[in-house]
């Protein structure tokens, strides 16, 4: 299956809402702590292999990226030195960002795009802070300021356009109207640092938590006393999880441990799959919203995979 070298370290992968062969990925130099960045666009080849459309360099490194669900070429990044940056696949490098946004103290960490009304972003920073973006306006509409620490990731609701989801250090998940500057749900979902958050595609009430405790658990937000479901297979801290677009009961995470597991969080035998390609922490892992069962991951072994569910993302097609 196609593989992909970057320069400097994987940290996230996201397919496009638009090209089934698209992929644009997040990378830092020196594992993120110091250094350049660098967005790729790539795209999947009918030969098997992976080529570079475009590439675009930051002064600092890019920890996460978002592709726009409202045109096919325009992206955002989440950047080290703590700007939020527009891209342009169609204009050449030189033309890019076509906007850069400076309004975080601190790292911002992640990134999504409203999938619902799709002319709005997100932002979370590890200056404890949410932003609120459109994609027309120079500054941000709203700044979401309630959790105690760093806030890692943050997730839109695929079913409802106000409201979305925010992961934190500070050990809580929380549920967010953006008509309201507080929280509508707090859930102290783990006992350690939540790295990331995601919704399912077709349960309202449905929402994923992963942390450092190496567990990614299930929540109904209308019930969030316990979890529905608690997953438990990886070696060390769980990085990132993303439900499938496909299938209600199925999710995929990534984990410090070096591997990617698929889950059917509903089934006794919650664990299908467990890919262990990678040779060093494994950040970034996202599934083809327009290709059923197509995964894509990436890691501080700069290497991006992609590959079908089932089969082994290093055999050669």
């Amino acid at each position: 299956m196609p593989v992909f070298k970057t320069p400097f370290n994987g940290y996230a992968v996201r397919f496009s809402p638009f090209y089934e062969n698209r992929l644009l990925v997040a990378t830092a130099q020196n594992f993120g702590i110091l250094g350049n960045g660098r967005l790729h666009i790539l795209d999947l080849n009918p030969s098997g292999g992976i080529s570079e459309l475009r590439s675009f360099d930051t002064a600092d490194g890019v920890y996460d990226c978002a592709w726009s669900e409202s045109h096919d070429s325009l992206a955002v990044s989440a950047v080290a030195d703590g700007s939020i940056k527009l891209w342009d696949a169609a204009l050449p490098p030189s033309s890019n960002p076509i906007r850069s946004l400076h309004e975080h103290a601190r790292e911002v960490h992640a990134v999504d795009w409203n999938p619902v009304r799709r002319d709005s972003f997100l932002s979370a920073s590890w200056d404890d802070s949410l932003k609120l973006w459109a994609l027309d306006r120079p500054a941000s509409l709203r700044t979401f300021r309630e959790h105690a620490y760093c806030v890692y990731s943050v997730s839109w609701s695929p079913r409802h356009a106000d409201v979305f989801a925010s992961a934190s250090g500070d050990c809580t998940a929380r549920v967010w109207d953006v008509r309201d500057p507080s929280s509508s749900l707090v859930i102290p979902a783990h006992d350690h640092e939540i790295l990331s958050c995601d919704w399912n595609k077709y349960d309202e009430c449905c929402l994923a938590t992963a942390s450092v405790d190496k567990t990614v658990r299930i929540w109904d937000v209308r019930a969030s006393r316990a979890p529905v479901a608690a997953l438990a297979g990886h070696g060390y801290a769980v990085r990132r999880i993303k439900f499938s677009p496909h299938r209600e009961n199925l999710l995929i995470s990534c984990s410090y441990d070096m591997t990617v597991c698929f889950w059917d969080y509903r089934a006794e035998d919650s664990l299908l799959a467990r890919y262990d390609h990678h040779t060093e922490f494994t950040v970034g892992v996202d599934m083809s919203v327009l290709v059923e069962g197509l995964l894509a991951s990436t890691g501080w072994d700069e290497l991006v995979y992609v590959w079908q569910h089932g089969t082994d993302p290093r055999a050669v097609a």
